[in-house]
């Protein structure tokens, strides 16, 4: 899984670290042991090993935050495919996208709301509690991180959760979900060049806001926001057409009364070499599908004899869909099962062919090809 290391599960769901999280640990155990080694009252590798803790603390609470995401997902059917924990932070990946904006709001907003919880939680205890001075500071310092955590995540631009705020906010204005994923990748694109221009000029000398970790935040801002609305573009693209549009041409629809011989000489030989063949009765119906390899069953001086009927597997092993759906809701099929191609069916049982990946493609490079003549 893109090299992340699996550690285990959470509550059912995959847990991943990818390799630069080891990095930023062993950094913010350094950082936090040489600000703990301060205190006098602590020696030897113990402001280390009390920083190595702080670290896994504050991890534990960038999982908690996408527990909160992972909860509300579940809650609304959605699968969680894993919580992998990286350079910048964590993500949860979801198996799918809210169906309405107000479920998009929820599952966005979860996570900041578990780090302001976490944050009310540290205070209370920082304040309320008489803890000696080194862990009184590892409990503050957590209770800010994780402000810190929630106000940065709800900065309002893609992939940040104040992105996602923001697209279900215009998705329920425009009623379109891509074009809130465009907005709020277009803002977050904003808020990546911001950081990109801060930590340059931080480098350089010229502004003593940012860091280094800026740019990189900047870097990472960009890629992630560019990624999001060109998904979203091609998404709102295949919505806009129907299945219908772009069957394969010529798709290998035969009727079942007829010969194997008559089916062999008019669509096999000096044909497109096609491995099976939709199979359909007097009303243009599908019945099943007939393989080639199955030809090879019969002599071949009774194909004038055997019908193609007689051949065909039964249609309940077909994957079907409607000629009047989206080319969306097509490809997340073909995506989402292991075979290459879909029956297109009208309402009323017509065959009308076959639709693949390369099917659609192609399609849109002939209106793209069309938009740019």
């Amino acid at each position: 899984m893109n090299g992340n290391i699996r550690v285990g599960n959470l509550f059912g769901i995959p847990f991943y670290v990818n390799p630069s999280w080891f990095f930023v640990l062993g950094l913010v155990t350094l950082s936090y042991g040489g600000d703990l080694a301060q205190f006098p009252q602590l020696s030897g590798i113990t402001p280390w090993l009390l920083g190595f803790v702080a670290a896994l603390l504050l991890f534990a609470s960038v999982v908690a935050h996408e527990l909160g995401h992972s909860f509300v997902a579940l809650a609304q059917g959605i699968e969680v495919k894993s919580i992998t924990l990286f350079l910048f932070g964590g993500l949860a990946s979801l198996g799918k996208e809210s169906e309405t904006p107000l479920q998009a709001f929820l599952v966005a907003i979860a996570g900041p709301v578990v780090s302001l919880l976490l944050f009310g939680l540290f205070l209370l205890i920082s304040n309320q509690l008489a803890l000696p001075t080194p862990l009184a500071a590892i409990v503050s310092m957590l209770a800010y991180i994780n402000l810190a955590l929630a106000v940065f995540n709800l900065i309002p631009g893609l992939p940040l959760d104040g992105g996602n705020v923001l697209k279900s906010v215009v998705w329920q204005i425009t009623g379109n979900p891509n074009k809130g994923v465009i907005f709020a990748s277009r803002v977050g694109q904003l808020f990546g060049w911001l950081a990109v221009i801060i930590g340059a000029l931080s480098i350089f000398g010229v502004s003593q806001i940012g860091s280094f970790w800026t740019l990189l935040i900047g870097f990472f801002l960009l890629q992630n926001a560019g990624f999001s609305a060109q998904t979203a573009r091609v998404q709102d693209t295949l919505g806009s057409y129907k299945v219908e549009e772009a069957i394969i041409p010529d798709s290998p629809i035969v009727s079942a009364d007829l010969t194997l011989r008559e089916f062999v000489n008019e669509y096999v030989i000096g044909k497109k070499e096609w491995r099976k063949f939709l199979v359909t009765n007097e009303d243009n119906k599908l019945m099943g599908v007939l393989l080639i390899d199955s030809l090879k069953q019969v002599p071949t001086s009774q194909w004038t004899e055997v019908l193609v009927k007689d051949l065909i597997q039964p249609a309940d092993t077909i994957k079907t869909i409607q000629a009047e759906q989206s080319l969306l809701d097509a490809v997340k099929l073909l995506e989402d099962q292991t075979s290459p191609q879909l029956t297109v069916i009208r309402g009323d049982g017509v065959v009308v062919g076959l639709l693949e990946k390369a099917s659609v493609l192609r399609f849109l490079q002939e209106k793209a090809q069309a938009k740019a003549a």
